[in-house]
């Protein structure tokens, strides 16, 4: 990289501006320069009426002062207020970090209105740093770079731009502050959810008249003795060795999430519905709603209740009911609602029985099927060839059957009695035809029920197609905010670090919302990593009389980057003010750290 000089003149006077350039060869030899910093202009006339100056932050006294700057190879006026020549052939370009992915995550955060949320009801708690930017700082985190607050603290912190978006120092990244800010949240739970439905309704116009509904687990590293939540039951990541909590969760068919609760690990899906309409009805007020939820979530006497309530629901099936009202659909006409589905209705008492079949969802089951066939078939095979002992043979059995699901049962299976010895003829296995005929004349089919009779079958179906919604939520969570595993060990922590990874996801449903109507096709992960290539550095300029003049500037975005912002009509905010520091002297001191027992959650 080298600094380079632009000479310009405009309305008859001569300027002269610096930027920091980067040369590249290319494939045929050829040498291009980029633009990657520009440092704007350095006086360069002795002219009083053309001279500039600038707001400094001198660290030393921590004050801002105005001062004039002129590069080395000219001199200072007399008539100058407090001029500085800034040697610009030794400037240092120092602390390269993240910007872009930061900045645009404190955009949808103040979008949202959290920092005013935030701020009028952490503002009062002690703390030299507003606590309102600390938790700022965790979400930000949570969303660009997910990791432990001890990394936060130890690494994150110095590698992003934070401190200038936010305007604060290390302080706010201090370890026990972090933990601090985590234990003030969980009274404010509540209180954001509400916040958050009036705003989406102010910016998106977003209805809540069908809601999703579904759980999920997430795991613990430890034994997590201090948290009576912590339970082993069915884990859907596939960690029955660890204990966890489940996660409920409500957003709407836009995947906007606007309620959750965490329940012991151990809590039955079945059990979970009846408090959640309460809660849903005690925040938001009884409303025509409609709940579509994946089958398993709700038992016959919560729908019942729901009927006689007028709560409006549409839910999925087990294959079993499928089975037991085959006959009576098969005199029904199909109705085409979308390319390669069709519908079949059938009423009943209090309810509207809707039978979907999906081409290529049959064709997605038929494929799992022979597959998982295929490897039980060959794993019965090598037994054959090679029979263990009996006892050996169940176990490789049990671990077969495991690993095929529902498919085992298509295959019978001769095994020899107790003391036999395991031989050709006592130990067989043959595919039933007839099951697998069966199974086979179900796929792609799946069975819905709903108490709302008057509904075209074609918006049914497309309501219950957006429960992907939820599922695709779980795995943002899981995946991209890596809300597993979770290594607090204590339950208000816990509950904290979900919290915090729940406002996360509100500022990636967010930036979806609106990359939708901008920018369709893009993802907000594909944004916050394009944009994360938008870095700031701190230009390091000595000055001749011994200090160093420091000015943090992000690099000049890429022509895709800036169409990317120019289409989500955004803007990069003003370059950052500069500092000047004394030769060897240090920045300015930090407050101490707490002393708290916040740091034994490690």
């Amino acid at each position: 990289m080298f600094l380079r000089a632009h000479n310009r003149t405009k309305n008859g006077k001569r300027h002269r501006y610096f930027s920091v350039e980067e040369s590249r060869r290319l494939a045929d030899g050829r040498r291009v320069q980029r633009r990657v910093l520009y440092l704007g202009e350095i006086n360069d006339s002795q002219e009083a009426s053309w001279r500039k100056t600038l707001s400094v932050f001198e660290e030393a006294e921590s004050r801002s002062e105005t001062m004039s700057l002129f590069p080395d190879d000219r001199p200072i006026p007399a008539d100058a207020v407090n001029g500085v020549q800034v040697r610009l052939g030794e400037m240092e370009l120092r602390r390269p970090r993240a910007f872009g992915d930061c900045w645009l995550a404190c955009e949808v955060w103040r979008e949202l209105g959290l920092d005013e949320f935030w701020r009028s009801r952490l503002g009062e708690a002690r703390g030299g740093v507003p606590w309102e930017k600390v938790l700022a700082l965790l979400v930000v985190n949570r969303l660009v770079d997910p990791g432990s607050e001890f990394r936060l603290h130890r690494q994150w912190f110095d590698r992003s731009a934070m401190d200038e978006l936010l305007g604060v120092t290390f302080a706010a990244a201090g370890k026990d502050r972090l933990y601090r800010c985590l234990d003030l949240l969980a009274p404010h739970r509540e209180d954001v959810f509400k916040h958050l439905v009036g705003r989406w309704t102010d910016l998106f116009s977003t209805g809540f008249d069908v809601l999703l509904y579904d759980l999920t687990s997430t795991y613990f590293e430890g034994m997590c003795r201090e948290n009576p939540k912590a339970k082993h039951g069915y884990s859907r990541d596939g960690r029955p060795d660890c204990r966890q909590v489940v996660i409920a969760l409500v957003i709407t068919p836009d995947g906007l999430p606007i309620a959750y609760e965490v329940m012991p690990g151990n809590t039955s899906d079945r059990s979970t519905l009846r408090e959640f309409l309460k809660k849903i009805e005690e925040r938001y007020g009884k409303a025509r709603r409609m709940w579509v939820m994946d089958r398993g979530i709700p038992t016959e006497e919560v729908l019942g209740e729901m009927r006689a309530e007028g709560v409006q629901y549409l839910v999925g099936t087990p294959k079993g009911q499928l089975k037991e009202v085959e006959q009576k659909l098969l005199a029904k006409p199909w109705q085409e609602v979308h390319a390669g589905v069709a519908v079949k209705l059938l009423e009943r008492t209090g309810e509207l029985l809707v039978l979907a079949r999906s081409r290529p969802r049959r064709s997605k089951e038929s494929a799992m099927r022979r597959k998982k066939l295929r490897r039980l078939l060959a794993g019965l095979n090598k037994l054959k060839g090679h029979p263990p002992g009996r006892d050996r043979l169940l176990e490789r059995l049990g671990a077969l059957k495991q690993e095929a699901g529902r498919s085992a049962a298509l295959v019978e299976i001769t095994v020899p009695a107790p003391g036999e010895p395991v031989t050709a003829r006592n130990f067989s296995f043959r595919l039933s035809k007839e099951r697998f005929k069966a199974a086979k004349r179900l796929d792609g089919k799946y069975l819905l029920r709903t108490n709302v009779s008057e509904e075209d079958p074609t918006t049914l179906w497309k309501r219950y197609i957006q429960l992907t919604e939820i599922e695709a939520a779980f795995r943002c969570l899981k995946s991209d905010l890596a809300i597993r595993p979770v290594y607090h060990q204590v339950e208000k922590r816990v509950e904290a670090h979900i919290f915090v990874a729940f406002l996360a996801y509100c500022l990636m449903a967010t930036l979806h919302k609106r990359l939708e109507v901008l920018a369709p096709g893009l993802t907000p992960k594909a944004v916050l990593e394009k944009l994360a290539a938008v870095q700031m550095i701190d230009v390091w300029l000595p000055t001749t009389d011994g200090r160093w003049l420091i000015m943090p500037r992000y690099t000049q975005p890429e022509p895709d980057q800036q169409l990317l912002l120019d289409r989500m009509k955004l803007r990069l905010p003003a370059q950052p003010p500069p500092r000047i520091r004394a030769p060897g002297a240090q920045p300015p001191p930090e407050p101490a750290q707490e002393t708290s027992p916040c740091s034994a959650d490690l």
